[in-house]
């Protein structure tokens, strides 16, 4: 059995239906919402691998699970831009992994399959805020800006459907919605098909980011500004696509978003870096036990509500210092 293991979010989703666009495979599909990422012990735990595709989760957090596969002799394939830590040894394992700021997985396959798929890869790279990168591509393969746009929002959208506590919080779940999208080779049929999930997925959008309206940062200083939202299912969506939102309004400054669990005994943290400066929010999140990600972008996954002033001063330092 091969199994399709992937991030479910934009990045993540796009980047396996580039590669199953390109050479469709029967597989096992593991997913889960966006801050589930250690996926490769459902794997291990399965027991029938044959052969497995790892994308857009980072391989620190996965492995053991991973060496575990390796040791089996089964071929894995791993593509990220995630912190990844020591890399195994071993001639079962291909990589692609690259932990510039400004990549992301979907990029990595686009160009692995020499550009095939490179709209669908641009709107991946929109969904995981790299807008200036995106925009580049876009214009070197002679987009308008109206498709450019279009890509843009579809790239959010698909982005802004994997954050939740669970999957009964999203709109779609994301191995649902991977196999939707495989039935557009192009991401431009979705916009000229009104039952597609890119309407259904714009609707939910709306809603949801009406509820933000009027929100102030509950901390403020020259170097980043942190927000906090309720226990609800809209903001548990919002959250990421929001903190993505307020970094582009104001590039300068880092950004926190902390949305209050079920459990009302911790937060999950959404952290980005400035635009400016896109680095350091997975030092920050890492100091924190639930802390993980990447340069731009990471997040802590229960932070206990007595450390938020812990976190705030954490993240004003690390700006402050650099």
């Amino acid at each position: 059995m091969h199994y399709d293991i992937f991030n479910g979010d934009a990045d993540g989703i796009i980047a396996l239906l580039q590669l199953r666009l390109a050479t469709p495979k029967q597989s096992q599909l593991i997913t889960g919402v966006k801050r589930d990422i250690k996926l490769l012990n459902h794997v291990v735990t399965a027991g029938d691998a044959t052969s497995v595709t790892a994308l857009d989760i980072s391989m620190e957090k996965n492995t053991a699970p991973l060496q575990k596969l390796l040791n089996q002799g089964i071929n894995v394939f791993y593509c990220d831009h995630h912190r990844c830590g020591e890399i195994p040894q071993s001639p079962y394992l291909e990589t692609l992994i690259n932990l510039d700021s400004e990549v992301c997985t979907s990029l990595l396959i686009n160009q692995r399959l020499n550009g095939q798929f490179v709209t669908w890869a641009i709107a991946a790279t929109f969904g995981d805020n790299l807008h200036q990168r995106a925009q580049s591509i876009a214009e070197n393969a002679g987009l308008n800006q109206e498709d450019t746009n279009y890509l843009c929002e579809l790239g959010t959208l698909i982005n802004y459907n994997s954050y939740g506590a669970s999957l009964d919080d999203l709109h779609i779940p994301p191995t649902k919605l991977f196999q939707q999208l495989l039935n557009y080779p192009d991401p431009f049929m979705l916009r000229e098909d009104p039952k597609s999930p890119y309407y259904q997925l714009q609707k939910g959008y709306a809603y949801d980011n009406s509820k933000i309206t009027g929100i102030t940062p509950v901390a403020e200083n020259m170097v980043c500004r942190v927000f906090e939202l309720p226990s609800e299912a809209w903001a548990r969506r919002i959250s990421g696509v929001f903190s993505n939102e307020l970094t582009n309004q104001s590039p300068k400054l880092a950004h926190a978003v902390l949305t209050l669990n079920e459990n009302q005994k911790n937060y999950t943290v959404s952290v980005r870096a400035p635009l400016r400066n896109r680095m350091g929010a997975d030092e920050v999140c890492c100091q924190f036990a639930t802390g993980g990600g990447r340069k731009a972008a990471a997040g802590i996954n229960a932070l206990p509500l007595d450390e938020k002033m812990h976190f705030i001063d954490v993240l004003t330092h690390y700006y402050q210092q650099n």
